[in-house]
């Protein structure tokens, strides 16, 4: 493997020295949080129309992971916005994945934190405290399991079972 490190590290360069150790979902996740290069492992939630679990969350400590949230791919629904990643920030979470929408993206452009969504609507969630955590996250033709590794930059996400870097 070349001199790649977690500042210097490109998705493509990392897919071409793992490609046979990492799945790539298919093109759909757009950046909107301030930080465009991201890695730390995933820790899943599933929230059906109602985003609880992944507030509480990201009132946790992150540990420098990356929090994956099953919207089911809704587009109705926006499931994460600027006060859930100034916690995210607060909580030490190196990311935030929305496998459905998110808002207030003029905020979330200028935080340091990476959130990558399917796209963008002002209405939150429903609050019922439904939901799970610890469960696999289908997205764009992958799974991503909890503790898997996820490297993400502007090309895209990789997500692999070991740490590449």
């Amino acid at each position: 493997m070349t001199a790649m490190t977690p500042e210097t590290f490109t998705t493509p360069d990392l897919f071409d020295e793992c490609r046979d150790q990492v799945q790539v979902p298919d093109s759909g996740l757009m950046h909107f949080g301030g930080n465009k290069r991201f890695i730390g492992q995933a820790v899943t939630v599933t929230c059906p129309d109602d985003n609880s679990f992944a507030v509480e969350a990201l009132k946790q400590d992150g540990k420098g992971k990356v929090l994956v949230i099953d919207g089911n791919a809704s587009k109705q629904f926006a499931f994460i916005g600027d006060i859930m990643a100034d916690n995210a920030i607060k909580n030490n979470w190196a990311g935030v994945i929305v496998n459905a929408c998110c808002r207030d993206i003029e905020i979330l452009s200028e935080m340091d934190l990476s959130v990558m969504a399917l796209g963008v609507t002002p209405r939150s969630t429903v609050k019922k405290g439904k939901g799970e955590t610890g469960q696999p996250v289908s997205l764009l033709n992958t799974t991503i399991e909890q503790g898997d590794w996820i490297y993400g930059d502007l090309n895209g996400i990789l997500i692999s079972k070991y740490s590449l870097l």
